[in-house]
């Protein structure tokens, strides 16, 4: 089922919907973190009118979301520019995900900075070799095109840079979709760890570079880079641009590792 089938199919709840997760959005026992913010997003949206552009989130993965869950959402300040709203996916009457975001409108401001360039040394979209691994998690095989973005090289290094595009994406909001791609990476130090090293992430905060998403046929560059990592925490820088080289969004996660 499509992301966009699901938020069409789920059922009105006071403060939200409610939604049976399909395996297919699965990563490993609980629904990817892309899903599961999408579909807070989703229920965030829903909870205040009129709201300016997504700014900011901070997501927390508590424990494994399947199944039948519940997401719900509710305002909890409009100020003159901004609006915060949280939300949370509830499984069992107990909360398995929560969310915090940020929206907020343009204001006039002096300062410009853009000190966020795409990669070096790229592989153009229609050139790049498409992703293809059959144990791959069940989300990937099901719902996303995947094509490396670098040339492959002799060193191994904590970082993951792929293009990414939902295959499905008629009738999602462009915030929505970013999001829903926006943690399809796997984490940078797996390229350093053995194949079946479990891996958990924990908390993730994200910032938006744009109040409008865009790029072309649905491609977005990804990159992740493990920076650190010690006693099973390791902690990545996130980034994505668009098909232009556009930045779109920032982010850091932390990711627990069992090996």
């Amino acid at each position: 089922m499509s992301f966009a089938s699901l938020l069409a199919a789920a059922e009105p709840r006071d403060g939200g919907f409610a939604v049976r997760i399909p395996e297919d959005w699965h990563q490993g026992r609980t629904a990817y973190g892309g899903f599961s913010t999408a579909l807070a997003l989703a229920a965030a949206m829903r909870a205040g009118e009129d709201l300016p552009p997504l700014r900011s989130a901070q997501v927390s993965m508590i424990a494994p979301v399947f199944g039948e869950a519940q997401v719900r959402a509710r305002l909890l300040r409009r100020g003159r520019n901004a609006t915060w709203v949280s939300a949370e996916i509830l499984r069992e009457g107990e909360p398995a995900f929560t969310a915090s975001f940020a929206f907020m409108g343009p204001v006039e401001s002096a300062l410009h900075i853009d000190d966020r360039p795409a990669p070096e040394g790229l592989i153009p979209v229609a050139e790049a070799r498409a992703f293809a691994n059959e144990r791959a998690p069940a989300f990937l095989r099901h719902h996303f095109d995947m094509r490396f973005a670098l040339p492959r090289s002799g060193e191994k290094r904590p970082e993951m840079c792929w293009w990414v595009r939902a295959r499905e994406r008629a009738g999602l909001d462009p915030m929505v979709e970013l999001l829903l791609c926006a943690d399809a990476l796997p984490p940078g130090v797996m390229s350093l760890l053995a194949p079946a090293t479990p891996v958990s992430t924990m908390q993730w905060q994200v910032n938006l570079l744009t109040p409008a998403p865009v790029t072309h046929d649905g491609w977005w560059l990804l990159r992740s880079t493990g920076d650190y990592a010690e006693r099973g925490c390791s902690s990545q820088r996130m980034a994505i641009w668009n098909a232009d080289g556009a930045p779109m969004l920032a982010g850091m996660q932390s990711v627990a590792l069992f090996g």
